[in-house]
């Protein structure tokens, strides 16, 4: 939603929201939680930006008190502006010293190019130096309105608590944006390409290779995770020489023949759109034989499916969304994303049903829908001077059989 010289608001406004409101001072907003036994933070992705509070059960009105607050009257003055500018900057000095994060986000850059989708969450440091008041006061007004709002609660809450004290607190949040217009969001459009960022002096190199996909209402969803289990992930690090042993044939070749550091399968999600692929780090030398095994467990997928490695994948996919339930910052935000994307709660039990019904065919269509002879969009950032070009990776994505 947000165009490129507008680029980062969104992520500059979560910090401004905790500088105080009329009513609470940021000291006294901050005596306040940790007079609660509370935890107040917030987070912001491409699609999404969530509050959260966590307490315990009795303070539940006054930490819905304390969000509304924020939300609603918090004080944006110039001199908070300009006094946040270095806190993002130096946040953004230490994003860029994480290579998994510069990684993925080069990888947007290349596979959306030209679209909202492809600018990076903090933005650029260009925009971040001259976002003014004007433009985060504009960003509100479009941006916060009730139909974009969800409101969610896991652990220790009544339901009827919680729609009392949000119709109370929220009730007044305006139901369209204050110029009337409706919000446009611009279509994602993804372009095969690739980026490279070739540092030679670095001891390890970290590579995304990635196909686009249809995005989270799509019926594709579930085979897609079901394959994103099979393929695997790896660690040399936490699984101790263990991979060698694994049923995916991917993650066992790298481990016998020691390809890479770690390899890990990704679905990423978006509500039109979505990222489906490997994320790698390798030394410098045997690049070509890890690209060449990756696109070939992936392009397998369209040929032939194993039953018993689905059948594998599918329990251990049913296990990892029970295991999730344990934790109620997981639970709550799950159920916000799945209202933002779906309308509705999707209850574990259906979950796990439509996993069940996840087969063979449903994975062999499904890979050959998004992998076979398909465009991809990769990233590598390090020592990439083995790494294969962009033609002999897209001739990987289908086989000649006679």
């Amino acid at each position: 939603y947000q165009r490129r010289v507008h680029g980062g608001v969104a992520h500059f406004l979560e910090h401004m929201f905790f500088k105080g409101t009329s009513k609470r001072t940021r000291h006294s907003l901050e005596k306040e939680v940790e007079n609660m036994g509370a935890h107040l933070n917030a987070y912001t992705s491409r699609e999404q930006t969530v509050f959260y509070a966590k307490c315990f059960k009795q303070d539940v009105p006054q930490a819905m008190d304390i969000l509304s607050d924020i939300l609603q009257n918090s004080q944006i003055t110039k001199q908070h502006i300009e006094n946040e500018r270095g806190v993002i900057l130096r946040e953004m000095e230490e994003v860029n010293n994480q290579l998994e994060e510069v990684v993925f986000d080069r990888l947007h850059e290349t596979a959306y190019r030209g679209c909202s989708l492809g600018q990076t969450i903090l933005g650029s440091t260009e925009n971040i130096k001259k976002i003014s008041r004007e433009d985060i006061m504009e960003y509100i007004s479009k941006h916060y309105t009730a139909d974009r709002m969800v409101i969610c609660g896991a652990g220790a809450v009544d339901h009827e608590e919680l729609v009392q004290l949000s119709s109370k607190l929220l009730g007044n949040v305006p139901s369209q944006p204050a110029d009337g217009k409706e919000v446009i969001k611009t279509p994602a459009r993804f372009t095969g390409s690739d980026i490279r960022v070739r540092f030679d002096d670095m001891p390890a190199c970290h590579i995304v290779y990635a196909f686009p996909t249809a995005g989270w209402t799509d019926p594709d969803n579930f085979p897609l995770m079901v394959i994103q289990t099979m393929l695997g992930t790896w660690d040399r690090a936490s699984t101790a020489g263990t991979g060698v042993h694994s049923s995916s044939k991917l993650v066992s070749t790298v481990a016998e023949q020691d390809l890479a550091h770690s390899v890990m399968c990704f679905n990423t999600l978006y509500s039109d759109t979505g990222l489906f692929g490997v994320y790698a780090v390798a030394d410098p030398v045997g690049q070509n034989e890890l690209i060449f095994h990756i696109c070939k467990n992936m392009t397998a997928l369209c040929y032939h499916v194993d039953d018993a490695l689905l059948e594998e994948a599918k329990n251990a996919l049913k296990m990892n969304v029970l295991a999730h339930l344990d934790n109620t910052t997981t639970v709550c935000e799950d159920i916000g994303r799945q209202l933002l994307t779906y309308g509705r709660r999707m209850h574990p039990v259906e979950m796990l049903a439509r996993i069940d019904a996840v087969d063979a065919s449903a994975v062999k269509n499904c890979a050959n829908r998004y992998f076979y002879d398909r465009d991809f969009a990769l990233a590598a950032v390090g020592p990439c001077y083995e790494l294969p070009d962009y033609n002999f990776m897209r001739r990987k994505t289908y086989w000649l059989r006679y």
